[in-house]
């Protein structure tokens, strides 16, 4: 892992970027000395580790006393997109505009990018729990497919935060039944994206006896502040 940038925040967190391989990065620490707990967060479906939302929830939490991480997935964010991606990019926005049926061009576009994104997160870890000031354990936050996947193969995941509003490949729906670690489930009742009946089966699935879902009224990108509170409290039940 190699720090290509660094600058103190006016809140006392430190954000630096990074690059491990060809995987791009930033991570952000507390003031505090001491090791912090660890949380992942991704966007959902691939929208880049920048993004203005994701940057407020990672501040935040950091600010509370975690270290939280982001990378960008493969073909989003500043990495190169293959022509497989830009098809499956193109074909998506000519679905959507003729008003056709999605669930075969997300599961063309959203399924392989799981299955390379996950192993990425893995070593991003690896190297992330190298660092002094990095503890254990480590959350998961956003991302849902990505955060299925993690949940089942990484054994160092204690707890999981899970956003409703992006598109769920059957695999991992399938592999929902195999989460078993404490897990907070936020849904948007009204996002016209996403049905609200896939997501309630989704979070019925989810084999972990200790699940939380929290419904709010609104749209998509609608999520209430307040949940990024009650994100930092649930974590702060499990990973300190």
């Amino acid at each position: 892992m190699q720090f290509t940038s660094e600058q103190r925040l006016d809140d006392g967190v430190l954000e630096r970027e990074f690059t491990l391989g060809e995987i791009p990065g930033t991570l952000w620490t507390p003031g505090s000395a001491a090791p912090a707990p660890l949380i992942l967060m991704a966007h959902n479906n691939g929208l880049p580790k920048g993004e203005p939302r994701l940057v407020a929830r990672a501040r935040h939490s950091a600010t509370h006393g975690y270290a939280v991480a982001a990378i960008d997935a493969p073909g989003c964010g500043d990495r190169p997109r293959s022509v497989a991606d830009e098809q499956a990019r193109a074909d998506l926005r000519r679905a959507m505009q003729a008003g056709e049926p999605l669930d075969e061009i997300f599961e063309s576009f959203i399924g392989p990018l799981v299955e390379k994104a996950v192993p990425e997160w893995r070593t991003t870890l690896d190297a992330l729990l190298s660092l002094p000031e990095i503890g254990g354990p480590v959350g998961y936050s956003g991302w849902t497919a990505v955060g299925i996947r993690l949940a089942v193969v990484e054994p160092r995941i204690a707890a999981a935060g899970f956003f409703a509003g992006g598109y769920v490949p059957r695999a991992q729906r399938e592999e929902a039944r195999q989460v078993t670690i404490p897990l907070l489930f936020l849904l948007q009742w009204d996002d016209e994206g996403n049905p609200r009946q896939r997501a309630l089966d989704l979070f019925d699935a989810f084999g972990t006896k200790e699940k939380t879902l929290h419904a709010n009224m609104g749209g998509h990108t609608g999520t209430p502040w307040f949940e990024v509170e009650d994100g930092d409290r649930f974590f702060g039940r499990h990973l300190k």
